[in-house]
């Protein structure tokens, strides 16, 4: 597209004062301004003097952003961000960068995104994929209009995803062929990641927040101070950002205290040779190897991420949502409830009737009194009987 802004001179109608016309580098739009005279020559002067005005203005607008300028200058941003959030940006942007190729920020309109979403969906990438990408496209673009890069934010056409999830929680049995195909693919250091596997069964750590996990250094630490164990957590170590102390379950207490000896806790929880990229492809070759399928449409196999939904599904069955929300460390607890909607409809039933047995309310609304419901009816007829 050509840069230049070059200003003409129209006549559109007789007797009308002569229009000033031109497009935009930006939107490449035509744009038009009268002269206010019907007087050829004073029309030229004019569009010579219009067009030197818009050539300065674009020298300190917005517009004059490359890039590769805000690429750079956007990736410094993210600087002090946890690896997994730079990398999620990174492979937006250089989506961008691959499908529109734009020379600066400006190009970026609402009809060149939706140019770029249409071209996405022609290569086959699926929607939830689109729209996680879209979602960090449009975080980036909003910072960049708060920064003064963009003149106008635009509008991203977001595409509707199903919802559903990407994996499932896998079982207990499934769980053990994890452990067992561990050492066909780690033949060296199979304990290691066993151990690493465990951990994230029993903790529902995401796989980054396991990798960080430290004794007594960093940003996710484990935290002996209180009456029980628990997760000191600063807000950069995070998916959410919050600062926070979050308690641990009894079952991965028990098992991390019992596993490493007081002498042995020190430096990272689970020791590793790899980054958290690398860790999550070992991982997925271990699911891939013990054929653990979580989604047969695609033939996904077991990542970190199902373990960690394994563990919201039983733990689900055990607390209330808040709580759930809490452990799971959930933004919002409309995903939390995503666990609850994930519960067999026998585990359910199993709790529906639970306390409802022969001598109850066959409409269902009075169960067997239980010992705290009797003990209430007794207190009534005593206050009663005064």
């Amino acid at each position: 597209m050509n840069d230049e802004i070059k200003v003409t001179v129209c006549k559109w109608a007789p007797g009308r004062p002569l229009m000033l016309r031109w497009r935009d580098p930006v939107s490449g739009r035509r744009r038009a301004k009268s002269s206010g005279t019907t007087k050829a020559k004073e029309a030229e002067r004019l569009a010579g003097e219009l067009e030197k005005e818009l050539q300065a203005g674009r020298d300190t607008a917005p517009s004059k952003i490359t890039w590769g300028e805000f690429l750079r200058l956007h990736a410094e941003r993210l600087a002090d961000n946890p690896e997994g959030t730079q990398d999620a940006y990174r492979y937006a942007l250089g989506h961008v960068t691959r499908v529109l190729n734009p020379d600066r920020l400006a190009r970026l309109t609402t009809a060149t995104l939706t140019a770029f979403v249409a071209k996405l969906r022609k290569e086959a990438m699926k929607p939830s994929t689109i729209a996680r990408h879209l979602r960090h496209v449009k975080a980036a673009l909003r910072w960049a209009g708060e920064q003064g890069y963009l003149a106008a934010v635009p509008k991203i056409p977001m595409p509707k995803t199903p919802g559903k999830m990407k994996g499932r929680p896998i079982s207990g049995e499934e769980f053990d062929r994890l452990l067992l195909a561990t050492p066909k693919v780690r033949k060296h250091d199979a304990p290691n990641w066993q151990r690493l596997l465990t951990g994230l069964w029993l903790s529902g750590l995401r796989l980054g927040e396991a990798v960080a996990l430290s004794w007594d250094d960093g940003p996710f630490q484990i935290d002996l101070s209180g009456r029980h164990p628990a997760f000191r957590i600063q807000g950069d170590a995070q998916k959410s950002g919050r600062a926070e102390i979050c308690p641990a379950t009894p079952d991965f207490a028990e098992w991390l205290l019992a596993e490493t000896p007081e002498g042995e806790r020190s430096g990272k929880v689970f020791p590793l040779p790899s980054g958290r990229s690398q860790t999550g492809q070992t991982v997925t070759a271990i699911g891939l190897r013990a054929g653990v399928v979580v989604d047969p449409e695609t033939g996904k196999t077991a990542s970190a991420h199902d373990l960690r939904r394994s563990f919201g599904t039983r733990w689900a069955k055990r607390v209330m949502p808040a709580v759930l929300q809490r452990l799971m460390r959930h933004a919002s607890v409309q995903t939390t409830m995503a666990y609850y909607v994930a519960l067999d409809a026998d585990d359910v039933a199993a709790g529906l009737w639970a306390d409802y047995g022969p001598n109850g309310n066959k409409s269902g609304n009075i169960g067997p009194k239980s010992r705290v419901s009797r003990s209430a009816s007794n207190r009534r007829k005593s206050l009663r009987g005064k």
